[in-house]
């Protein structure tokens, strides 16, 4: 299939970021300009631009409303029940539904480009699948070797939203070196929720040896499919930096305090670390473990929500 793609460039630097409206507004590309020659910042396989690709597998996926993993695919939700459809090859719904369906432009420049998803306007079949209608308008705008993204996340309904977002970043290791192997990845987190079959149980332990992920790892000795809580922040930020010794190149990865957990994915081809902001645990919706708290939001009509994420190489 043909799918739009939308390329944003900064004039005086020469970075450029690529996003594809026509399949999930995901950003599959965004090459930085470092000392004069290109830093390739965000993993995707070869022919993502066709549409065809698994679109969680690539890029920065959008993943709402909810990020990761349910439990199964139905669920219940204020006395009824909803089905949703599997996908992560284990019977479990996964990663919501903004991630492959195509957005609309609403504003774009040079170095700036606005998406929007409604679910009722969009694809209204996702009406019978989650309990309210919502609504998320996206920002990828370019300065520099600097790309800044927004998000905004409305209840348009006249009921309640049970939701989450996460990011899912692919990012491209090395970063300019010769070997992705001896990237250092920092992990700014203090806790580690469990997980049995992917799932979470409700259990979550302070995490060994928290300073040296926060220190950072070296990639070569990272094998993770995990979620870390009680993130460090600094102000109003979270970051987590990736750095190549060879190159010099570092890229910091900053967030808002709308995220509270961080995903941390090493996939098996090793060409990439996705270390993604969540806002949520994953498989918050139709989890109930008392006294845990999931950090599953619930917006009542006419509620919304923001969250920003901005990626940096220097």
């Amino acid at each position: 299939m043909t799918v739009e793609n939308v390329t944003l460039n900064d004039p005086a630097t020469g970075a450029r970021a690529s996003i594809l409206p026509g399949f999930g507004f995901n950003c599959y590309e965004f090459i930085a300009k470092l000392d004069g020659r290109d830093v390739d910042v965000i993993w995707s396989v070869p022919d993502f631009v066709s549409g065809n690709e698994r679109p969680s597998g690539s890029g920065i996926p959008l993943l709402f409303p909810f990020p990761g993993r349910l439990r199964g695919t139905t669920f219940q939700w204020e006395g009824r029940g909803y089905q949703v459809e599997a996908g992560d090859g284990r019977g479990n719904a996964i990663h919501g539904f903004v991630l492959n369906r195509p957005w609309r432009v609403i504003e774009q420049s040079e170095s700036r480009v606005v998406g929007r998803f409604q679910a009722s306007v969009d694809d209204p079949t996702i009406l019978e699948q989650w309990p309210a209608d919502f609504r998320v308008t996206a920002t990828y705008e370019l300065m520099g070797n600097r790309l800044a993204s927004a998000f905004v996340f409305e209840n348009p309904d006249d009921k309640a939203l049970p939701c989450g977002f996460g990011t899912h970043p692919y990012f491209r290791l090395p970063l300019g070196g010769s070997s992705g192997d001896s990237c250092i990845v920092t992990v700014p987190a203090t806790k580690h929720w469990e997980l049995v079959d992917m799932l979470p149980t409700g259990g979550c332990t302070d995490l060994e040896k928290a300073s040296a992920y926060q220190q950072g790892l070296r990639f070569g000795e990272m094998t993770f499919d995990d979620v870390f809580g009680g993130l460090v922040f600094g102000g109003d930020n979270c970051v987590c930096q990736i750095v190549d010794p060879e190159s010099n190149a570092r890229l910091a990865m900053r967030f808002d305090r709308s995220f509270r957990e961080l995903v941390v994915y090493t996939p098996p081809h090793r060409e990439a670390v996705c270390v993604e902001p969540y806002s949520c645990v994953p498989g918050t919706v139709g989890l109930d473990v008392p006294g845990v708290d999931f950090g599953l939001r619930v917006l009542q009509p006419g509620e919304s929500f923001t969250s920003r994420v901005e990626l940096e190489v220097s």
